[in-house]
């Protein structure tokens, strides 16, 4: 496993702590009870996907469950004659308990931890999770655990698995060990084998409410102070992606993008030009790639007001109305979502092919205008 203290970690958002640094999951009482519920009835599943929306805590839920399995003292540990010890109605573990010193940092030998890995020479990550991860597992697997009871693999995440490194899980998932449980998470499940699939059972993290999502910035160490109803709107209710947007002045840059859009379709192009010459250069690439994704966003809601009206909460000031202006009518949505896929396309493909950056910006800018010109004119 990577050494947090030497290279960097792929399941970790920057300027938030690591999952299994969390003290605390908030809003996902309905999995934590679920999986509570399956432990005391004695008939714990050894494999379970844990699946919903990039960044509501799945990878928190995950190292809670792993936790609280390995420092739980198991049914028969203490003899025949002992008495049986009461049915947990919490996944909370004390934080000087051993286990959780252990997995802290990254030393208890009873998990195993499957995740792209940093290529210190390439200085990138591994495209995905490899076959020689999923070997490691099965060599894991055969080893014996240091103290006896159980041992947990966390899996983060499971749609980074390649090919080979699937079915290998996928064997592993069929001959399990006995008291082993795995722990797969997963943003899009439907991109896993079925087969893998139909061997977990699911727990399923939902998106966060505005209250949620200001308690758990507030836990992560970021910014409370902004407006979370926006911010939930903004991020979809994740907040991985609110501390991302927090980090990277992310409402602001989606006003900006709101600002500029309000004179469509008679663009302001100097403006334009100057959004996207904030992008230019090496160090600016997180800024890219935060603008491609909010000007997607920005087509997603217009397109979507367009089918079922404008947003109730508005993700910056000003965006209602504009996007009521631009998609009247179902028609209008329809033509706005196909540009979105357009577009996306492109900025793909741009990135593949390193376009510049500042034209890639301008071209989507004046696409956009020039949808809006069409539909006006109709």
């Amino acid at each position: 496993m990577t050494d947090p203290e030497i290279a960097p970690e792929y399941d970790r958002v920057e300027g938030a702590p690591h999952p299994r640094e969390t003290g605390a999951l908030i809003g996902q009482g309905l999995a934590e009870a679920a999986f509570l519920t399956a432990f005391n009835s004695g008939r714990l599943h050894h494999g379970w996907l844990i699946t919903g929306p990039r960044g509501v805590g799945k990878a928190t839920l995950a190292w809670r469950i792993a936790k609280f399995l390995l420092a739980t003292p198991m049914a028969d540990d203490g003899g025949m004659f002992a008495d049986a010890p009461p049915a947990p109605t919490t996944l909370d573990i004390d934080p000087d308990h051993p286990v959780a010193r252990h997995l802290l940092a990254l030393s208890e030998p009873r998990l195993f931890l499957l995740r792209p890995v940093w290529d210190e020479k390439k200085k990138r990550f591994t495209q995905g999770i490899t076959v020689d991860g999923a070997r490691e597992l099965k060599g894991f697997f055969n080893l014996s655990a240091a103290d006896g009871g159980r041992r947990v693999v966390i899996v983060d995440c499971a749609d980074d698995l390649n090919v080979s490194a699937a079915n290998a899980l996928l064997k592993l998932l069929e001959e399990p060990p006995v008291d082993t449980f795995m722990l797969l998470i997963s943003h899009q499940p439907s991109r896993l084998l079925p087969t893998i699939r139909s061997r977990c059972r699911e727990l399923r993290c939902a998106t966060l409410s505005p209250a949620d999502m200001g308690a758990a910035m507030t836990a992560a160490g970021s910014d409370s102070g902004t407006n979370t109803d926006a911010m939930a709107e903004l991020s979809g209710g994740s907040v991985g992606e609110a501390v991302r947007l927090a980090n990277m002045d992310g409402m602001q840059v989606y006003a900006e993008i709101i600002s500029l859009f309000s004179s469509l379709p008679n663009v302001d192009r100097p403006r334009a030009l100057k959004l996207a010459e904030s992008v230019v250069g090496k160090p600016k690439e997180a800024r890219f790639d935060l603008l491609l994704r909010l000007m997607d966003l920005f087509l997603s809601r217009t397109a979507r007001t367009g089918v079922s009206g404008p947003p109730l909460v508005e993700a910056s000031p000003g965006e209602a109305a504009l996007m009521q202006r631009l998609a009247p009518a179902p028609d209008a949505g329809r033509k706005w979502a196909e540009l979105q896929q357009e577009l996306g396309a492109r900025a793909r493909h741009g990135k593949a092919v390193n376009l510049d950056p500042a034209a890639l910006i301008l071209d989507m800018v004046f696409k956009i205008n020039d949808r809006a010109a069409k539909l006006a004119a109709r």
